[in-house]
């Protein structure tokens, strides 16, 4: 009964996958379950409760990392509504585990070797609390999310395979791709003048295009303008935009510090942190719980990299996101250190 519709399921994922962009791997979804692999093939399966029982949050992450013979980390967590006490009990079909810790509890390895096929055939499983509150955990679109995760890492067919075991050699699984490496230039201080730039270089901006982004709803003039120096001759500039009823963030330009200014929008959008140099978007989404995502870029010398991205998914009532769903990670070395190759997202 779990396998019916994985097909369907597949196809759907794929169309998803394309319109989620060529950056991430893989985000997929089917029923109450949803896959995120990021950049270098770790992928994260996570289910809730059923759709419309967002007073009963219940969800379990199923963490994977590439390669052949990899283990899985599994993860369960309630919602703090003030229904659990002590310790709780996670029964699937014929697995039952006791002593779990209330709010997120981690799987051992003898407890995942026990709960795993439940879970496969199963259509739900219940989280108890000693004080009798109970969850209910669907299990409806697991396989085919995990049938996902093992084609996205090349298991299907092996040993290691979650749901489509064979034969094939577990030295064909993919391996993990290595994580881009960025080397990160932190500004210098500001120089003597450098307030007086925004009044300057405000002209030189396509204020049509601002107004466009931000739905007209902020006061555009020079006096809007932040500054900040990234380097002996450029500067970052910053302007609050109103993007919606849900959102606000920050338009960010790099330009010289001297005439010709030729301001440059850049992609990342945010608030800037001179102690990193980064920029963080995050944005709300619509729905129960607050969902968010969030992107991250850093300064490189030149320009903004993108260095990571992650969201909430699901949410399903959990306020803030039950997890984090990493669609993107790089590694940041502080550009002092010894050089490494930049890769660019």
């Amino acid at each position: 009964m779990k396998s019916a519709c994985v097909a369907v399921a597949l196809l759907l994922g794929a169309l998803s996958v394309g319109a989620a962009g060529k950056k991430e791997l893989v985000s997929f979804s089917h029923n109450d379950w949803e896959l995120v692999c990021d950049n270098t093939r770790t992928c994260r399966a996570a289910g809730y409760q059923a759709d419309g029982g967002e007073h009963q949050q219940v969800s379990m992450l199923i963490t994977r990392v590439a390669g052949p013979n990899t283990a899985l980390d599994i993860q369960l967590q309630i919602g703090d509504d003030g229904g659990a006490k002590g310790l709780l009990r996670f029964k699937v079909g014929k697995a039952a585990l006791s002593g779990l810790d209330a709010g997120t509890a981690s799987f051992d390895e003898g407890q995942i070797r026990a709960v795993l096929p439940e879970l496969l055939k199963s259509d739900d499983a219940t989280v108890t609390a000693n004080g009798g509150k109970k969850w209910t955990l669907s299990l409806a679109g697991l396989n085919a999310v995990l049938l996902k995760m093992d084609e996205t890492q090349g298991r299907v067919g092996t040993p290691g395979a979650l749901v489509r075991k064979g034969t094939k050699a577990e030295s064909s699984v993919l391996p993990p791709v290595p994580m881009p490496v960025v080397n990160v230039v932190k500004p210098p201080k500001a120089k003597p003048g450098d307030a007086a730039l925004p009044a300057r270089i405000f002209p030189s901006l396509d204020i049509a295009a601002v107004k466009e982004q931000c739905n007209n709803s902020t006061d555009f003039s020079a006096k809007s303008l932040e500054i900040v120096r990234l380097s002996g001759s450029k500067v970052l500039l910053s302007m609050g935009c109103g993007m919606g009823a849900y959102n606000y963030s920050s338009l960010l330009w790099i330009a010289n510090d001297k005439p010709p200014y030729a301001p440059v929008s850049l992609e990342a959008n945010g608030d800037f942190d001179d102690s990193d140099a980064s920029v963080t978007s995050a944005m709300k989404g619509r729905g129960i719980g607050d969902c968010w995502s969030s992107e991250t870029w850093h300064f490189n010398g030149t320009t903004f990299v993108r260095t990571g991205a992650s969201g909430d998914g699901m949410c399903r009532g959990f306020a803030g996101g039950a997890w984090s769903l990493p669609r993107y990670v790089s590694r940041l070395v502080d550009a002092a250190a010894p050089p490494l190759t930049s890769s660019k997202p």
